[in-house]
Parts: C-alpha cells; sequence; structure tokens
C-alpha cells in the first residue's frame, strides 16, 4: 500500500499550525514519544518531525514527498521544488535591518558592509540585483545579535512583529520578500503517491475555504429577499426559508470573512434583522 510522506518542522514557528492543519483536515496523528517519525492511524501518511533547515534537501533526495515550509526557505534552498498550495498562515517577512541609530537613506548605503544571516543565497540574490557588493557573515541562530557584538553592519532575517528587532536596537529598513506557510512537493514524487496527495489537497483547499468563509443566517422580509440575495457574495443562491410569521423567512448564506463587516451594514441597512454569525468547519465546492 503506498504511503504519501510528509516532512514538518520538528519544532518552531511553524510546528504546531501545521500540526493541526492536518488535524483539521481529519488525520489523527499521535506522537507521545516525541518519535522524529509517525503514522496517521486514519489516512496513509507518514510524518517525519525534522529540523527546519533540512527539509528542502529531503524533498530534493525523494525521501519525503512533500513538506510544509516556509516559501522562504524554498527560496534559499529549494531548487525545482513546487507549490501545491500556499496555506496562510505563518506569515513574515524577510528583511533588511540596521541599528537604530544607522543613518539609512537608501540600500546604496550598505555597499561594502558586513551583513550577518541564515539566508546567504537570499542576500546574494537581493545585493547582487541591486549592483551592491557586501560582506557576508553566515550564522545560523540569534541573528539579531551581530550588530551589537560588532560581528555585522546589518542583518537579514525573518520578521513577523518586529519585537525581536525592537528588543535589539534594530530597524527595519527594506522588505526582500514576503513568505508563509506552503505545502511543497517533492520533484521525486510518484503518480501513485500524487493520488494520494490530491486526496490531501482536497481536504486541505475545504479547510482553508472554512478559515476564509463566515455562514450567516438572518431574518428578512419577503418583500426584502431579492435586495438581500442581490448584496450577498454567495456561492450559487442563498437558501431562504419561511419563519412561522407571516411575510418573513431566514436567509442563510455564506461570506467571506475580508468583506464580512461591510456586508453585515449592507444588510442591516436593506432591512435584515436576527443575524447570526457561525463558523465553518470545513467548505467542499
Amino acid at each position: 500500500m503506498n504511503t504519501l510522506k510528509i516532512a514538518i518542522q520538528k519544532s518552531g514557528r511553524l510546528h504546531d499550525e501545521s500540526i493541526q492543519i492536518l488535524k483539521d483536515c481529519g488525520i489523527s496523528i499521535y506522537n507521545g514519544n516525541d518519535q522524529l517519525k509517525v503514522t496517521a492511524s486514519n489516512f496513509p501518511l507518514e510524518v517525519y518531525y525534522l529540523r527546519n533547515s533540512d527539509i528542502p534537501q529531503y524533498l530534493i533526495d525523494g525521501v519525503v514527498d512533500i513538506a510544509i515550509v516556509g516559501d522562504n526557505l524554498l527560496v534559499e534552498k529549494g531548487q525545482n521544488i513546487q507549490i501545491a498550495e500556499k496555506l496562510g498562515f505563518s506569515k513574515c517577512k524577510v528583511s533588511v535591518a540596521v541599528p537604530k541609530n544607522f543613518n539609512y537613506n537608501s540600500i546604496q548605503d550598505l555597499n561594502g558592509l558586513r551583513v550577518a544571516t541564515s539566508y546567504p543565497k537570499t542576500v546574494v540574490d537581493y545585493f547582487s540585483s541591486k549592483g551592491i557588493s557586501v560582506d557576508i557573515h553566515q550564522i545560523s541562530g540569534s541573528v539579531e545579535i551581530a550588530p551589537n557584538i560588532g560581528l555585522s553592519d546589518a542583518i537579514v532575517d525573518i520578521v513577523s512583529s518586529g519585537s525581536t528587532l525592537f528588543k535589539n536596537g534594530l530597524k527595519e529598513v527594506e522588505v526582500i520578500l514576503k513568505s508563509e506557510a506552503v505545502l511543497a512537493v517533492s520533484p521525486q514524487i510518484s503518480e501513485d503517491v500524487e493520488k494520494l496527495l490530491q486526496k490531501l489537497q482536497f481536504r486541505i483547499q475545504a479547510v482553508l475555504r472554512s478559515r476564509k468563509s463566515k455562514y450567516i443566517l438572518m431574518n428578512v422580509p419577503n418583500d426584502k429577499i431579492a435586495k438581500i440575495s442581490k448584496i450577498l457574495p454567495v456561492l450559487k443562491s442563498p437558501t431562504v426559508m419561511p419563519l412561522a410569521e407571516e411575510g418573513w423567512s431566514s436567509v442563510h448564506s455564506v461570506i467571506d470573512e475580508d468583506q464580512f463587516w461591510e456586508v453585515i451594514d449592507q444588510l442591516k441597512a436593506a432591512g435584515a434583522e436576527g443575524i447570526l454569525v457561525c463558523p465553518i468547519e470545513k467548505m467542499v465546492l
């Protein structure tokens, strides 16, 4: 029997959300003994817990079929690795930062200076594209401390909230790229295993759609149903069910969370009352 092999981060910012999306897909994973490889109990899936920086090579070598990684890591190490799905979590930036007292006007100010980073290829590609030469100091962790100990004049590192930069007296001056978690696919995945990937991806897409949507129910006067229906960005058409009170109906629909408050305001102005909003667990189209 074929088995789909997936790599996820052993620990760190991607680990918990990677496990959560698999669980939301209905896949049962138990790792009470902190093993490096576990098998799902209800889906043909093996989960490999790996060091983040090693995952691209495991994909390239075909040791694992797929992985959940930040796409910034694929830019750095993931030659020929395709992205099957953007997952929408663990969003961050790879940015250039300098000490707060650095008189920064443009990227040209860093020409000939020392830059500490865990992403040497990304740094070389970026600065070369700008026609700038920098002296790269590769560090495997705690990059933000480098300027304070005199190791570098600037850094290139992952930035999420910016709090780590602030604590270390740094300021963000350039964004090299924006990153998020993605489902990456090995170039050596077999046709049979790819069918399993398609099943998993179908589940993931249903979960992602549900996270971006809300289910709403409202009471609407019958003479306002047509007007309300035009406001709703529905999948096909809203569900309309008569209420016990004559002249009123219950209208059900799905709206995108990004448009939520704008749509709610329009619905209220059009005559909707008693609006209820519910989360959606899965959304299969």
